[in-house]
């Protein structure tokens, strides 16, 4: 299961990323900031199972600043 969610959460990255490179959304759209907090939290929580911490806090922080521009939305 965990590797599902870790799965989905790369899908989720990629696809916001891939949207907003080509135009698709802006990146000031509510669909884009909740991919990355989405995606984001799949990939900390098998950061944690898998007890690989750096990718796990650089995708905390990810997760910190897109519900911060959620929430300034």
């Amino acid at each position: 299961m965990i590797e599902i969610v870790g799965w989905y959460g790369m899908a989720a990255i990629v696809t916001a990323y891939a949207l907003l490179s080509f135009g698709y959304i802006a990146p000031t759209e509510i669909l884009y900031q909740f991919l990355n907090a989405i995606g984001s939290l799949g990939l900390v929580l098998v950061s944690l199972y898998k007890r690989t911490y750096q990718p796990g806090i650089l995708n905390l922080i990810w997760i910190i600043v897109a519900v911060i521009s959620l929430l300034r939305m």
